[in-house]
């Protein structure tokens, strides 16, 4: 068995090659042994694979690290996964290294089926989700009911009556594609584009269905089942594969899109979020500041009681431990956050006033700050560093 050759030295760059580097000398050496530009020349495909392995290595962050430091073995002997590339593989792997009108888009940039066919897929649906801060904070499982393009039953997807079997198409011979010469500065180039006739699909409909009128696909609502993680946070999209549009005709190749649910969340009348904390101003007034209280706070379980000590400022900040959101995907849980207020009457009759001069000159009600007595930032920060 021959030794394989050094991933550098195959696609002509060095060590320090940059990604955008890597990605250059690729191109040029796939085009260069193209088996297509190399009809005759029974070893451009095994030189065109080879170059293909060294840049599926080496455009990888971690498998080039493995690379760099062990060679060979450290990838798994080749490829990255100790078996040769396929011919199907590397196409539909490495499409944008040429894009879809380069000599070799049909080859490069798309899923394809075995006989290099493309998969058409459906396009995607989405739709926006409403939850409140404790579905949120907890996760919830939703029912929705969606709108989209399902397969025809009638026809079973293929658009004719019936589905009886389709016609194969006469521009492309059931292929899909056509093929076609041209001369360039690098000699004879073969391209493929998908086939006007039939869009691809290699067959066309005779007579239609007369429930889906040749689409293949109709229109129904279905009701779907959502499960949404905790922790969720508004504008995050969740991916539900294959509930989205079938495409047309799916019979003939293709695979349904998928549902987008983009999270709208609600405003809670009294919490507002802070990442994973959740925040509750509590205003209280001047006696029970003064001389403590014990009062009840909303949570998102519920109803929690706290007690305020005798001389609490405005601008404590109380933690409930454990009583804010779920991490994503996580196991740690937020808290929450309790910014007690004092609140300053703006308006006083006769007898409050009375009673707030006689305290105006006390000894006790003069501003005493100590170092204990922190500003608003230096609170904060103890909570969020």
């Amino acid at each position: 068995m021959a030794q394989k050759r050094d991933y550098y030295d195959v696609l002509g760059v060095d060590k320090s090659a940059s990604a955008e580097d890597l990605k250059k000398a690729y191109r040029k050496m796939a085009i260069k042994h193209h088996p297509d530009k190399n009809p005759n020349d029974p070893s451009a495909e095994d030189k065109f694979k080879e170059a293909a392995e060294a840049y599926e290595v080496l455009s990888d962050d971690t498998k080039r690290k493995r690379y760099d430091q062990f060679g060979h073995q450290g990838v798994g002997g080749g490829g990255g996964n100790g078996q040769p590339p396929n011919m199907d593989d590397i196409f539909s792997q490495f499409g944008d290294i040429f894009g879809e009108s380069s000599p070799f888009g049909s080859f490069f940039g798309g899923s394809t089926t075995g006989n290099g066919r493309r998969v058409r897929k459906g396009s995607d649906l989405r739709i926006k989700l409403k939850l409140d801060l404790e579905e949120v904070a907890n996760g919830v499982e939703k029912k929705i009911k969606v709108k989209h393009h399902v397969t025809c039953t009638t026809c079973s997807g293929n658009g004719s009556k019936n589905g009886a079997a389709l016609k194969t198409c006469s521009t492309c011979n059931g292929n899909g594609q056509v093929r076609k010469v041209t001369q360039t500065m690098l000699g004879q180039m073969v391209s493929a584009s998908t086939c006007p006739t039939c869009n691809g699909e290699g067959k066309i409909v005779e007579t239609r269905c007369e429930v889906c009128f040749g689409e293949g696909r109709v229109l129904a609502d279905e009701v779907l089942n959502i499960k949404v993680p905790a922790g969720v946070a508004d504008g995050m999209q969740l991916s539900m594969g294959g509930k989205g549009n079938v495409p047309p005709r799916p019979a003939s190749g293709g695979v349904a899109g998928d549902l987008l649910i983009v999270i709208e969340e609600e405003e809670h009348e009294f919490l507002k979020r802070d990442g994973t904390n959740v925040v509750f101003d509590l205003y209280i007034n001047f006696a029970d500041a003064a001389l403590g209280t014990s009062v009840e706070v909303p949570t998102i379980d519920g109803k929690a009681r706290i007690t305020l000590d005798p001389g609490t400022q405005s601008g404590k900040i109380l933690r409930l431990k454990g009583k804010g959101i779920k991490e994503l995907n996580g196991y740690g849980k937020g808290d929450q956050l309790i910014h007690v207020n004092v609140w300053t009457p703006k308006q006083v009759n006769a007898d409050e006033r009375e009673l707030l001069e006689k305290l105006r000159q006390s000894a006790n009600f003069q501003p005493k700050p100590g170092k204990s007595e922190r500003g608003f930032f230096e609170k904060m920060k103890d909570f969020f560093d």
